[in-house]
């Protein structure tokens, strides 16, 4: 990839800078879980840092739901956003790309360029929408495998993420063990509970009962269901935050209004905590594709890592040779401690090189994007001795 080097300005000098996404095209079928297989398919991707003389030093980042490739720095000098995971990739960051070489994609199934429902179905001409290929977490690490293939990468240094990303990373250690030195696994799970399943189903319900929705058609009707879209969204943001983070940051502060002046008055009255949420699901479905949606929280549901194990994560353990890192937040809800807890116990009981931490903070399930300082220096600390593997001199 074509990467301009990092800005030069001091409040930047942690940054990699700014970066370009990148595509590659596969012409080989892709075989899925379900039993399909997409006849071609583009991933879209960004890297941040340089593979070494051996290609040791690679990373792989996954990302959760509603994710992407563009997990650091800007994509011009005027972005006023970084990438979602900008405080822990760059130089001097917990992923170091001045030793490491980072890469980050887009999954199959996606609406950020890689193919998805949006894309052009070979067999019609027209969008996939509705009839794009159920996915599992397997067809994703499937097509990562592929691309570290393309990069000639025989073994990450890790492969990591949080949440759904966590999901990708564990069956990453399942599926290709000998691929990955360690699996670092944030805020995540071995399965959904049945409340996860139960919110999930209540957002895609929003989206479908949208009249805009023409049962996935949207598209070929040159319509979007913004309106379900925007309530599913609200309802997983919820979901993502803690009840005391949301008091610290809105408690009941109104927006609009005087609630001292009743009903009948012709001011409404709105809370600060309204307004975000509508800002939120406004934002987001402006962005994100509804199929999509739909798509990636199925393969949410449907993610049973002992499923084939007898049910018993012990043994799905036993197949892993990679050391792990575990790390779950205190006032996470929708990905509880309890679970992390889960997965550090079967890889006790398969007897695997694990590290866990449970951190205290107030930002729900959406702390593993925050750079708290307890969880920044936790991570150094880890990674530290992924570079002292590949023998950086400190």
């Amino acid at each position: 990839m074509t990467q301009a080097p990092p800005s030069t300005n001091t409040a930047d000098q942690n940054s990699v800078g700014i970066v370009a996404p990148q595509k590659l095209h596969f012409d080989q079928p892709l075989q899925l879980a379900c039993g399909r297989a997409l006849p071609a398919h583009d991933i879209v991707y960004e890297t941040y840092g340089e593979l070494n003389a051996d290609k040791s030093n690679g990373i792989l980042i996954c990302h959760a739901l509603s994710g992407h490739h563009h997990a650091a720095g800007k994509h011009s000098e005027d972005d006023r956003k970084t990438g979602w995971w900008d405080s822990c990739i760059g130089p001097g960051k917990p992923i170091d790309t001045k030793v490491f070489f980072v890469l980050s994609i887009n999954n199959i199934g996606g609406c950020h360029g890689s193919t998805g429902p949006t894309s052009t179905n070979p067999d019609t001409g027209k969008p996939w929408g509705p009839d794009f290929p159920p996915l599992r977490c397997r067809d994703w690490v499937e097509s990562q495998h592929l691309m570290m293939q393309h990069f000639g990468i025989s073994q990450w240094a890790a492969v990591i993420g949080g949440s759904l990303g966590g999901m990708q990373a564990m069956r990453w250690a399942l599926e290709y063990p000998d691929a990955l030195r360690h699996c670092i696994v944030i805020a995540s799970a071995m399965k959904l509970s049945a409340q996860n399943i139960a919110f999930n189903e209540i957002a895609r319900r929003a989206i479908t009962s949208d009249p805009n929705f023409h049962e996935g058609r949207y598209l070929e009707h040159g319509t979007l269901p913004k309106q379900g879209l925007a309530l599913a969204r609200m309802v997983g943001h919820i979901t993502y935050l803690s009840e005391d983070g949301m008091k610290q940051k809105f408690g009941r502060e109104l927006k609009t209004g005087n609630l001292s002046l009743g009903s009948g008055s012709d001011t409404a009255v709105e809370f600060e905590v309204e307004s975000y949420l509508r800002y939120q699901g406004e934002a987001f479905s402006g962005s994100f594709d509804a199929n999509t949606y739909l798509l990636m929280t199925k393969a949410l549901d449907y993610y049973d890592l002992a499923r084939e194990y007898n049910d018993d994560p012990v043994e799905a353990f036993k197949h892993a040779k990679c050391a792990f890192m575990v790390a779950s937040f205190t006032t996470d809800w929708r990905f509880a401690p309890a679970r992390s807890r889960e997965i550090v116990d079967a890889l006790v009981a398969a007897n695997k090189s694990v590290s866990y931490t449970e951190i205290e903070a107030d930002h729900g399930h959406d702390a593993f994007l925050i750079p708290i300082p307890r969880y920044m220096d936790v991570f150094h600390a880890y990674m530290k001795r992924l570079k002292q593997e590949l023998g950086h001199a400190f």
